[in-house]
């Protein structure tokens, strides 16, 4: 069989600064990662100090790491399979097919809980989750790479209707990244679907214990912090299991076609980043009166609004005074983690920052969409609703 030789679909406009951003991401968000976990793990955790705490190269390689990396996706790939759960179907593509995608994220989270639950019953040392970090890091970033490879060659043999729009520009670097196939699988194994909501999220949950039970060996028992920022991202995680049906109309299943960017945030950034809270508190304990969890646990109750999918734009309610209360709603969530680490350190509120500007882009991206799907609907419900995350101020 030979490879498809469709004639690439330019686009006019190239997100993520292009080829030069498509290029330089690859490189240095990677570099990111291991960075802030080194300074997390440094007792200064300052992002600013020079010479950065850099690790050994000694310290980046274990084969432990390897073997729990691929046994992790491993298993999680198995549960994925295992017949339980509903099937639903998704949107409608450009040929007018409908896939089918296996609901069962919230029985697979069901399962692992169980299984961590027997390890602790065993003895294991899920606190050696902390002394691994930085290897399980690495493993993670060279799965994500090695993925993407993968995706990026058999996107040749995908016929022209599977590939994504924004990601077909003829372009290597760019479309590497992007990624040229919108819907890949082996079989009715979804990769990109897979990958959006299982290994990555889960892990990340699986690796705050792990920092927990790092602070028991330490301390003799956890902290009311580490307790917090488990059970707040716990929280979030398993919110997003149970309603994961709703990640089906979302711009990363929809749009945006499977390439590194996607890999790698979902296998490599997700687990790694969006848990620093933990693996801080882990070296830099904090100390919070009663008074002060009961605030930070009234600040995450704010809870997130989902998105109507209908044709109707709405105007009442939350969606009145902002065009994305959702998002506000995940800010507000991100800065309850962070709160918990205190306010001497802006490390543990990388998070907020980062989040804050990706919500931001990607309410820039969903703008752009919605102009071109609503016309003069969009530019009336604009001037209607004229803020767009923060009531007043954007």
């Amino acid at each position: 069989m030979k490879p498809n030789k469709h004639k690439a679909t330019h686009s006019a406009e190239r997100e993520f600064g292009g080829a030069l951003g498509a290029t330089c991401i690859p490189v240095f968000l990677p570099l990111t990662v291991l960075y802030l976990l080194s300074v997390c793990r440094s007792p200064a955790a300052s992002v600013l100090q020079w010479p950065p705490p850099l690790p050994p190269a000694a310290h980046l390689w274990d084969p432990l790491a390897a073997v729990l990396i691929v046994g992790w996706i491993t298993l999680q790939s198995f549960l994925y399979l295992l017949p339980m759960g509903k099937v639903s179907e998704g949107l409608v593509l450009r040929d007018g097919s409908r896939l089918k995608y296996a609901i069962n994220g919230f029985n697979a989270l069901s399962i692992t809980a169980v299984l961590l639950l027997i390890c602790l019953w065993l003895g294991m040392p899920l606190g050696y989750l902390f002394d691994l970090i930085l290897p399980l890091a690495v493993c993670a970033i060279g799965v994500s790479y090695l993925l993407s490879m993968y995706l990026y060659i058999r996107s040749f043999w995908a016929p022209q209707h599977a590939l994504s729009l924004g990601g077909n520009t003829g372009n290597p670097l760019y479309d590497f990244f992007m990624g040229r196939e919108l819907n890949p699988r082996i079989g009715d194994f979804d990769l990109k679907y897979f990958c959006e909501l299982r290994p990555g999220l889960i892990g990340w949950v699986v690796i705050n214990l792990g920092m927990l039970m790092k602070e028991v060996e330490l301390r003799g028992s956890p902290s009311l912090a580490m307790l917090l920022v488990n059970g707040f991202q716990l929280l979030y995680v398993t919110d997003a299991l149970w309603n994961e049906e709703a990640v089906l109309t979302t711009m990363d299943i929809v749009h945006d076609g499977f390439g590194f960017m996607l890999a790698f945030g979902d296998l490599a950034w997700v687990p790694f980043t969006y848990g620093l809270q933990a693996m801080f508190l882990v070296v830099h304990p904090q100390s919070l009166s009663t008074l002060g969890a009961a605030g930070i646990i009234l600040l995450n109750e704010l809870e997130t609004i989902a998105t109507a999918t209908g044709t109707r734009l709405l105007v009442s309610g939350w969606w009145g005074f902002v065009r994305h209360p959702n998002y506000l709603g995940d800010l507000l969530m991100a800065l309850a983690w962070s709160l918990p680490c205190g306010m001497l350190h802006i490390l543990p509120y990388f998070y907020v920052i980062y989040f804050t500007i990706l919500l931001i882009h990607r309410e820039a991206r969903d703008e752009k969409q919605c102009r071109a799907k609503y016309g003069l609907a969009w530019d009336t419900y604009c001037r209607r609703v004229p803020y767009r995350i923060i009531p007043y101020i954007y």
